[in-house]
């Protein structure tokens, strides 16, 4: 086989992969995560045995979208944050960022819990940003300064469970995050509780009302 020939093949493998990805997004979205795979691959344009040749088990397809998630949207946000000559603003673009996706990917994020594809390593580049942006802008201070590194991986998982109460096509969880930035400011913040100690990382619960 020619190395044209094994380029083409590779570049058609990139593609499929794409395709599928993107369009279990899509379903996820449309019609829940329970969606079957042979949806998504009709919904791709590519049969069942190709999706499983990219993607063995739904754990791996799930993992891999979260992470094309991760990438086209989460991390060019950390960028613009970590290079933001405003560190509480950076802070923001983080968890608006996060928040937005959340949302967005709500049925793409249930298909991960149900399928046990959510861990504390996927949500590490998050965690660790807000951490960082967090230290920045309390020397800056323009976070209160009682705050250590395990409240903010905390509070963005309670931001998140937010969503889980709420129609996710409406941006309903602006108004909570707008509560906690709130609680994040200096200006007459009441003293802290003690912290206590951060556990591996839960399903979120599922809510009913």
């Amino acid at each position: 086989m020619t190395s044209d020939a094994s380029r083409r093949l590779r570049a058609d493998a990139a593609r499929n992969s794409e395709r599928i990805l993107r369009a279990a997004r899509q379903v996820w979205a449309a019609h829940g995560p329970d969606a079957p795979l042979e949806e998504i691959a009709r919904h791709a344009g590519v049969g069942i045995a190709t999706l499983y040749r990219r993607f063995p088990d739904k754990t791996g397809l799930v993992r891999a979208a979260l992470d094309q998630c991760f990438t086209e949207e989460i991390a060019p946000a950390i960028e613009r944050a970590l290079n933001d000559d405003d560190p509480r603003r950076g802070l923001v673009t983080v968890l608006e960022a996060t928040l937005a996706m959340a949302a967005r990917e709500h049925n793409a994020l249930a298909a991960a819990r149900n399928s046990g594809a959510m861990t504390a390593e996927a949500g590490r580049p998050i965690f660790e940003s807000l951490t960082l942006l967090t230290s920045r802008a309390q020397e800056a201070g323009l976070i209160r300064a009682d705050l250590v590194p395990d409240d903010m991986p905390r509070i963005i998982v309670m931001l998140i469970g937010v969503v889980w109460t709420m129609d996710p096509r409406h941006e309903g969880w602006r108004r909570y995050l707008t509560l906690i930035l709130d609680a994040l400011s200096p200006d007459a913040a009441t003293p802290l509780p003690p912290a206590a100690p951060l556990l591996p990382l839960q399903k979120p619960p599922t809510w009913r009302f």
